[in-house]
């Protein structure tokens, strides 16, 4: 039996609220450290989060693969996909560009950090390398695909699972036996999304608890101009410019996209990761949202993967903020290089570990900061890391909305519908 949408946003809430709240009595009654931390939140809270995550983890490689192989398969004509593939990095790539450069410009204005060099300790950060340019092309095309499934190698299986649905649509008889072979394990792997997401609420109540629990303010005024500044931003992207898209380049309602991802929201601020709320954002552009499976299959996996919209504006305000503290003033020709570093390296690090840290050592490099500024905001980058989740969620389907509109691959009365998909968003079954 299928979760209603409401239902679940409304067990998500409470488990997100009622986890924080247990977490911050923890934090205040027993501190940091003992028995309590150890037993209780490093104890049972971590693990029951850690296994809602891997969960959700195990669904990315086999809901991506047969998904981008059985939307693959459908196309009628396979160069079709070029076109798609085309109006979806752009897009990509353009929502990434707005949303650094409105995040310098507000940063520029509000100037966090600014006089605050000496009441902060000395930042210790350790950058790991960004992949070279040579690297992100090589690293596209997987010598060993079942290699790039066991480490969810995200770039590579998008691309195999392109060429081999493709493959399908060109040899006959034997491709539609295939590829309803994968029709069928796409049933198989929704209804294991089914069992998944009714644990969710107790999942995000675990991983709150741990959270707020060892969550410590002592440093977190210093910050606190950093994190607003932050915040606010990845606000206004997220229910400014994104509606804003979705209306002015598809044609929708924006209060009918936000209402729709309410949801799929909650859910990647709770799991702070794109990959992991897949499962949760394919369903809601197709069910909630009317998107064609053809188009959702490609654009979602692929969002989750390369736009870093949430980041790009962490990437361009902690910039901002680390030259206050350190007494760096940025010329313009830095600050160009910063939103052009940032939209183009988040293609160029997508699948990699700690990709936002990656990516702003690598600006911060380019415009002479020092590394170790990073430092500094680690501290609450995880809070602000949930945020950016949601926001980079939302850019996805936003961006699927648009194509699917311009490719004609959008039903407007699932998308007019406000109940459309409600028995169906979480749990992966058709609507009826």
């Amino acid at each position: 039996m299928g979760l209603s949408a409401n239902k679940l946003t409304k067990q998500i809430v409470i488990g997100m609220i009622a986890g924080a709240i247990l977490g911050l009595i923890i934090n205040f009654a027993f501190g940091l450290t003992g028995p309590v931390q150890t037993t209780l939140v490093d104890g049972v809270f971590d693990t029951a989060g850690t296994l809602f995550i891997r969960m959700l983890k195990m669904l990315i490689v086999p809901l991506v693969l047969v998904s981008l192989v059985c939307g693959a398969a459908s196309l009628a004509d396979p160069s079709r996909l070029g076109k798609l593939g085309g109006k979806t990095l752009l897009l990509y790539m353009m929502t990434t560009a707005i949303a650094i450069s409105f995040a310098l410009l507000i940063a520029l204005a509000v100037s966090p950090g600014e006089g605050k060099g000496d009441q902060f300790e000395e930042a210790e950060y350790i950058a790991k390398q960004a992949p070279t340019i040579k690297e992100v092309v090589l690293n596209i095309i997987p010598e060993n695909p079942v290699a790039a499934l066991a480490q969810t190698e995200m770039l590579q299986i998008i691309v195999f699972a392109l060429v081999f649905g493709i493959a399908l649509t060109m040899i006959g008889g034997a491709g539609q036996r295939i590829k309803k072979i994968f029709d069928d394990l796409n049933e198989v792997v929704m209804q294991i999304v089914v069992f998944v997401m009714i644990l969710a609420p107790y999942g995000v109540f675990a991983l709150m608890v741990k959270l707020f629990a060892q969550l410590g303010f002592a440093s977190f005024a210093l910050l606190l101009d950093y994190f607003l500044t932050v915040f606010v931003v990845l606000l206004v992207q997220l229910f400014v410019t994104y509606p804003l898209l979705v209306r002015f380049l598809a044609g929708q309602n924006p209060i009918t996209f936000l209402r729709k991802m309410r949801a799929a929201q909650l859910f990647a601020f709770s799991t702070a990761s794109s990959n992991a709320t897949i499962p949760v954002t394919l369903r809601t552009v197709e069910k909630r949202l009317g998107v064609d499976n053809e188009v959702a299959s490609f654009t979602v996996p692929l969002g989750a993967t390369i736009n870093m919209d949430g980041t790009a504006i962490m990437q361009g305000i902690a910039t901002i903020f680390i030259a206050n503290v350190y007494s760096v003033e940025l010329t313009m020709v830095q600050l160009m290089t910063v939103i052009l570093m940032a939209t183009m390296a988040s293609i160029g690090a997508a699948g990699v570990p700690g990709v936002g840290l990656i990516l702003l050592a690598t600006v911060l490099s380019q415009v002479g900061l020092p590394v170790e500024g990073i430092g500094l905001i680690l501290g609450i980058d995880r809070l602000l890391d949930m945020t950016r989740t949601a926001v980079n969620i939302t850019g996805d389907a936003a961006v699927t909305t648009i194509v699917a509109k311009s490719e004609q691959d959008l039903d407007l009365a699932v998308y007019d519908d406000p109940n459309a998909g409600e028995e169906a968003v979480e749990a992966g079954v058709n609507p009826g």
